[in-house]
């Protein structure tokens, strides 16, 4: 392959990406506008590797000519349809919920590191610190607690 055909292949291409790219990017719209706000939350990292699919299989219906528009409405609509299913299930089910949420770590209690749940998460006194002065307080005694959230966010709890 040539240096030329690396940066325009032709014009169908582009008129294919333009037209499948559209009607993909409707297809996902009506999806997630039909199967609510939760598809899309970041509540753990499930709801995290959702998203990323979606974008991913969206990018492939775009640039993959292989690919065809019902194919690609098909697996966008099925991972929609498997995050509704695994929520409906951890919302009903406390076997379910355990399964696949993590809980929340406490990392400082009263001011004082909680080192061996940060050995446990992988969190450094630095990233912590981060959050602190992030939340408007430069001093680990001003802190009640921090918390690990299921979604890998850093919640400060001030004293």
């Amino acid at each position: 392959m040539d240096w030329q055909s690396m940066l325009f292949q032709g014009w169908p291409g582009i008129g294919r990406t333009l037209l499948v790219g559209t009607l993909a990017y409707a297809t996902l719209v009506l999806f997630l506008r039909i199967s609510g706000k939760r598809t899309l939350s970041k509540l753990n990292a499930f709801d995290l590797v959702v998203t990323v699919a979606l974008g991913s299989t969206l990018s492939a219906i775009l640039l993959q000519e292989s690919i065809a528009l019902a194919d690609g409405a098909t697996a966008l609509g099925l991972l929609i349809l498997l995050q509704y299913l695994v929520t409906f299930a951890s919302v009903r089910s406390p076997l379910a919920a355990k399964a696949i949420r993590s809980e929340p770590t406490l990392l400082v209690r009263h001011g004082s590191f909680c080192r061996q749940a940060m050995l446990q998460q992988r969190i450094t006194e630095d990233e912590i610190m981060s959050a602190v002065r992030s939340n408007d307080r430069d001093d680990l005694e001003q802190v009640e607690a921090a918390v690990l959230e299921s979604d890998g966010t850093l919640s400060i709890i001030k004293r």
